[in-house]
């Protein structure tokens, strides 16, 4: 059974590809499967999270996204779709829970309605699509690179560079420089691929 983001830690690849991985899960090996579920577990979280569901019905969307992935994966006809893919079915995943949750007058996730697909954003599909991509490049960075970023800008407050220097084991004052040397990187490979 997969579980929701933050509960397992599976070790990918970042370079091996989709259509690989997909090949692979097909072929029922395990680790493909795994690396594949780490690749976009924080996209298919994501979804329902916007919706403005709990954190337990994101994770039941979740795990519901992932069993359909499982059954539809060896006729996926495009591996460059995936990610699309995975949004659409967390999209309606996440409108059939509400129409449920309303059905039975459930009132776990209170009064916030999730967007209709008619009044969501314009641009929500786009949004989490760039936000895959930069968690792939992210992923593509060296582990020092990879984890100073993290630290610095995706965690709520960010670590005081005391720490961040302890745990990465660098002098404090050498965080700004190699802080600008990982976000060149990361800029420059966003700017490889059009962003």
């Amino acid at each position: 059974m997969t579980t929701a983001p933050g509960k397992a830690k599976a070790k990918s690849s970042p370079r091996q590809s989709d259509e690989s991985l997909i090949a692979e899960c097909v072929k029922g090996k395990e680790s493909a499967w795994a690396a594949l579920i780490d690749k976009y577990k924080n996209l298919i979280f994501s979804i329902p999270i916007r919706y403005g569901f709990c954190e337990e019905d994101s994770a039941d969307i979740f795990q519901a996204v992932c069993m359909d992935l499982l059954a539809e994966l060896p006729r996926l006809r495009d591996s460059k779709a995936l990610a699309g893919w995975l949004i659409q079915v967390a999209r309606n995943k996440c409108f059939h829970r509400k129409q449920s949750l309303l059905r039975h007058k459930v009132q776990e996730i209170g009064d916030l309605d999730p967007p209709s697909p008619s009044s969501e954003p314009e641009n929500l599909v786009s949004q989490v699509q760039q936000e895959q991509l930069l968690r792939e490049v992210l992923a593509e960075l060296p582990p020092q690179c990879r984890e100073l970023v993290k630290m610095l800008f995706f965690e709520n407050p960010p670590r005081p560079y005391d720490r961040v220097a302890k745990e990465l084991h660098l002098a404090r004052g050498s965080i700004g420089f190699v802080r600008r040397n990982c976000l060149d990187r990361l800029r420059q490979r966003l700017e490889s691929l059009g962003y």
